[in-house]
């Protein structure tokens, strides 16, 4: 039954699956899932999204593996709530309660101190956090009882919009931001600096570098599909329905494309001369690509194509 070969096989999958993350499931759960819905040879995902947090998690399979740091280190966009009045020590409502106050900013206050929050700004994560101290996660010391204390650290806000006040106790935020940002630590600064409190009560991520809304795939459109399947259909069908190409976790780098010839060499890891007006001289991330299909990643030296990454495509 094609059913069967589906659930049991090893199945090759080469390309991206931009899940919708449920509310209450663990990155890695959904990863699980995953795995009995299409068993790959190979699946990881881009950036972990809190159990809490529902949304944008880019699931990378195959030869897509290998691009996994470029969506990482890809911009980010969060939509989340903030409710004033209460601030948790987990900077969200898994936490326990650690100050009130019964100030409720107004609109204005908060458009006027956005602007501070723009920008490479010292952030301190929340001590409910995976940052190491002494090799020991900070989540883990917290819960064991011990005080952690973590340094403040440069993060990027490039964009942080107020989107709506559904009521007094409550602000609606879309922030876009780079690699290490804490949206609960967000929520947890904005309710100090506006002489209140403050804490995330709904936090969902809308895009993970290349890929956005228009990309989701739920786990029970996934599941439908899967039994959906007639006697002819087989994962192949799945692919092409939910599976995007390698190609598109790639946009931030430059790419080269070129002749079959050099893409045989490439291939064995050999250097290959970049020819034309145009061509780069030096550049520290790049691909090559043959007809559209990524063949290595690699940097470009003196004129010269290096791969590091060969693809098996």
């Amino acid at each position: 039954m094609a059913r069967q070969q589906v659930r049991r096989q090893r199945n090759t999958i080469n390309g991206w699956l931009v899940l919708d993350k449920p509310y209450g499931l663990t990155s890695n759960d959904a990863l699980s899932r995953l795995k009995r819905i299409l068993h790959p040879q190979k699946v990881g995902h881009a950036g972990t999204l809190d159990p809490r947090a529902s949304g944008c998690l880019p699931i990378a399979f195959g030869e897509a593996t290998k691009t996994v740091p470029f969506v990482m280190d890809g911009r980010k966009v969060y939509r989340f709530e903030v409710t004033w009045g209460v601030e948790t020590n987990t900077d969200d409502t898994e936490g326990e309660v650690i100050a009130t106050s019964d100030v409720r900013p107004e609109e204005a206050a908060i458009r006027e101190v956005l602007p501070e929050f723009i920008g490479t700004i010292m952030q301190v994560p929340p001590i409910f956090s995976a940052i190491k101290v002494d090799g020991e996660r900070a989540y883990d010391l917290a819960r064991g009882g011990e005080e952690v204390e973590l340094e403040a650290r440069p993060i990027d806000v490039h964009r942080l919009d107020l989107v709506e006040l559904p009521d007094e106790n409550r602000a609606v935020f879309e922030a876009e931001c780079g690699k290490g940002t804490y949206v609960r630590a967000l929520a947890r600064d904005l309710g100090r600096r506006l002489g209140t409190c403050g804490h995330v009560t709904v936090l969902r991520r809308l895009l993970v570098g290349p890929f956005g809304e228009e990309d989701m795939v739920s786990l029970e459109e996934l599941v439908e599909a899967v039994e959906n399947l007639g006697e002819d259909g087989t994962y192949e069908d799945l692919v092409a329905e939910f599976i995007l190409p390698v190609r598109e976790s790639l946009d931030a780098l430059v790419e080269l494309p070129v002749s079959i010839e050099d893409a045989a060499k490439i291939r064995q890891g050999m250097p290959v001369l970049l020819r034309g007006r145009d061509a780069p001289l030096s550049c520290d991330a790049a691909y090559a690509s043959h007809a559209g299909v990524p063949v290595a990643l690699g940097a470009i030296e003196k004129g010269r194509f290096q791969p590091s990454r060969v693809f098996h495509l």
